[in-house]
């Protein structure tokens, strides 16, 4: 199963394989306070698709279309699914958009592959 959980809004009871899906170390958050299992920043989308989103609702199917695009090529995407497969998976994020980002295209994407 892959949940999704905001870092700000993370509590230490989620259970499962905790992977910070986000390319930027989220501010003012310790690597201590995070608990993480594995930082992924590679899995995130490239500075120049995220830059060009900036969580527009209006570009979010093309978001997704160039994102599953970047995430058919990414060699790590083969390392994320076999977590995912093994693993409960809870994707971690910093966004302050909670229904339109990296995050939640991810986990589409990868529920779609599974």
């Amino acid at each position: 199963m892959i949940t999704i959980s905001r870092i700000y809004n993370e509590t230490s009871k989620s259970k499962g394989y905790r992977i910070l899906v986000d390319r930027l170390w989220p501010r003012g958050i310790t690597k201590e306070k995070l608990k993480l299992d594995k930082w992924m920043k590679e899995i995130a989308p490239t500075d120049e698709l995220r830059k060009w989103y900036l969580h527009d609702p209006e570009k979010w199917d093309e978001f997704k279309r160039r994102y599953f695009k970047e995430l058919d090529k990414n060699p790590l995407t083969a390392e994320l699914l076999d977590l995912c497969k093994k693993n409960d998976v809870i994707f971690l994020y910093s966004s302050k958009v909670e229904d339109i980002n990296n995050a939640v295209a991810l986990k589409q994407y990868v529920e779609k592959l599974l």
